[in-house]
């Protein structure tokens, strides 16, 4: 474990479908001749999880990860979330209800260690059974963007809600130019969870509620049953994540970059 990136006991959980629209086969891509699931993993292992589990329900993606030492899961083919692969992963894995895992997207094969560890943390020091983490905006093309996904928070750091809109609404700057970014501070959602596993199987259990419905957003579905979701800032920025041949092209420049500077 990495002492200066959390005093907390998690584990990482990496939900793994092999079939994707835009990038069939995604895990398995090759960036710098390893793949992509095992880059992510090693993120994992490099922010002090004690376990790191592949939830995948693909035996291709099981054998490509044979001696790396991280565990897998052949979870169902059905599963319509990532958090319902999560949650039977956790079942299979045997964690107690007061461990914390964090759900890694399996096409974050650059994300930065200290933002794992950040997210587990603010699970053990907020409470709450749910954390994300969100970052600073400061485009106002993004601030527009219904693919960045924006929160508002409470006082105490707590998710107050979830958009694809521009939220909170900056009424009298927009009222004069929408082309500019407005002064305030508007957080964007980093798509990176922490749970209690005892949280995990309760909110697989709930059904989609009709904000969730609305916005196209799983999380809205724990705050419409009244949850708490803490929220810290990432400590580090999160690369953007691999989801087209462009986005794989990217990701093996940047691995390129990384090897030459080490």
């Amino acid at each position: 474990m990495i002492p200066f990136m959390t005093n907390h006991d998690f584990v990482v959980a990496i939900p793994a479908r092999y079939a994707a629209s835009r990038l069939p086969g995604k895990p398995l891509r090759l960036i710098g001749g390893d793949p992509m699931v095992l880059h992510v993993a090693r993120r994992a292992l490099a922010a002090g999880a004690r376990e790191v589990w592949v939830a995948t329900d693909d035996a291709r993606i099981a054998e490509a990860l044979n001696g790396s030492g991280v565990q897998v899961a052949m979870t169902s083919a059905d599963h319509q979330s990532g958090t319902d692969r999560l949650a039977e992963c956790a079942r299979i894995a045997g964690w107690a209800d007061d461990t914390i895992v964090v759900n890694l997207q399996g096409d974050e094969p650059f994300a930065p260690a200290d933002g794992i560890a950040c997210v587990a943390r603010t699970v053990a020091d907020s409470g709450a059974g749910i954390a994300t983490l969100a970052a600073p905006i400061d485009d106002i093309e993004i601030l527009l963007d219904p693919n960045a996904v924006k929160v508002v928070l409470a006082a105490n750091g707590d998710a107050l809600y979830f958009s694809r809109a521009p939220v909170p609404w900056p009424r009298d700057a927009f009222a004069r130019d929408r082309t500019a970014m407005p002064q305030g501070r508007w957080l964007r959602h980093i798509g990176i969870y922490g749970y209690r596993v005892s949280a995990l199987r309760a909110f697989a259990a709930l059904s989609p509620g009709t904000l969730e419905r609305t916005e196209s957003l799983e999380q809205l579905r724990a705050l419409e049953a009244g949850w708490r979701i803490a929220v810290a800032l990432a400590p580090s920025p999160f690369p953007p994540g691999v989801d087209t041949p462009e986005d794989l092209a990217r990701a093996e420049r940047t691995c390129q970059d990384e090897r030459n500077r080490t």
